[in-house]
C-alpha cells in the first residue's frame, strides 16, 4: 500500500501550513503552533473546506 499523503512538492508544506493558519483566522478558528487535534470536526472541516474552495477559485482564475 502506498502513502497517499506524500507531497508532490515537499517544499509546499510550509506554504500550505501558512495558508491553513490564514484560512483558520478568516473563519474565526484559533490554531496554535503544533498539534491541533483538539479542535472540533466542524471547525477542521470549515478550515479544510475553505482551503479547497480558495485553491479551486485560484486555479479557475488562472485558466481564464
Amino acid at each position: 500500500m502506498t502513502n497517499s499523503n506524500k507531497k508532490v512538492i515537499p517544499e509546499a508544506r510550509e506554504a500550505l501550513n501558512k495558508f491553513k493558519y490564514e484560512v483558520a483566522s478568516e473563519v474565526g478558528v484559533t490554531l496554535k503552533d503544533g498539534y491541533n487535534g483538539n479542535i472540533s470536526s466542524r471547525d477542521a472541516g470549515r478550515i479544510g473546506g475553505n482551503m479547497v474552495k480558495k485553491l479551486i477559485e485560484q486555479a479557475e482564475s488562472q485558466m481564464k
